[in-house]
């Protein structure tokens, strides 16, 4: 048995999410209907994060364990033709330690979001980044976004149906970058909760609109009642940008 490690890239439009379920087509089911097409294995893959329905991803992390013999880039290139015409590529693979484990062994994960200010609807964006008509001032979401790093009680930014243990993350990046008409804003951390990154997004555009001052997301967090969120940011301007391993 080995165990390959895959990067996967995916528009996560058409899918549920990441996580194999009964109520439509996931990224993680493409994979091992393709798996299972070149191999005849029922294999379970296994990810860094369960992106949500609609969240993307440029480099996120997987493994699977096959027992057929195969050579690394003979995987990857039998899993991009049976994965057509799926917006899904696998972008690297390789053979990993046995006790190498895409999600556990993560030490950090790192998302972008990504913000387009116009007043014209989106074209060839559309699904792929959130257009705000109004204009946004960076500079305060990124004063605002600073009150949120650390160790804290996510719980305002907790998605109700979040399944997590507790609530404590530690943020340990929240930048929030302008270019031009687009705005994006990286966060870091060794894990996150459920929906806690568009949470965080949405409440520091009301922080961009001057709905909200920079404290008022301070005042939101200390909260730690989701009934304090201002606004959860929709799926299209996620993305899960890459992982981190020892």
């Amino acid at each position: 048995m080995t165990r390959f490690a895959l990067t996967v890239e995916y528009d996560g439009r058409p899918f549920v999410g990441w996580q194999r379920q009964d109520n439509g087509p996931s990224v993680q089911a493409a994979i091992e209907r393709a798996v299972h097409a070149i191999t005849t294995e029922t294999a379970q893959v296994h990810a860094a994060g369960r992106t949500d329905a609609g969240v993307h991803a440029l480099g996120m992390r997987a493994h699977v364990d096959i027992a057929r013999e195969i050579a690394p880039f003979r995987l990857m290139e039998a899993l991009n033709a049976k994965l057509r015409p799926d917006p899904v590529a696998i972008v690297g693979c390789e053979i990993a330690a046995d006790d190498w484990h895409a999600r556990f062994s993560c030490l950090a994960r790192h998302y972008e979001y990504r913000i387009v200010v116009r007043r014209a609807p989106l074209t060839f964006e559309r699904g792929l980044a959130w257009r705000v008509a109004l204009p946004l001032d960076a500079v305060a979401m990124a004063e605002g976004a600073k009150r949120l790093i650390g160790r804290h009680d996510f719980t305002t930014f907790r998605s109700a149906h979040c399944q997590a243990d507790s609530p404590l993350r530690t943020l340990d990046r929240l930048d929030v970058v302008r270019d031009g008409d687009r705005i994006s804003v990286f966060a870091s951390a060794r894990s996150f909760l459920h929906h806690q990154v568009r949470s965080m997004v949405g409440c520091l555009s009301l922080v961009g609109l001057g709905k909200w001052s920079p404290d008022d997301m301070a005042a939101a967090l200390a909260a730690r009642d989701r009934a304090a969120l201002g606004l959860n940011a929709p799926s299209d301007g996620l993305y899960f940008l890459r992982a981190d391993y020892p």
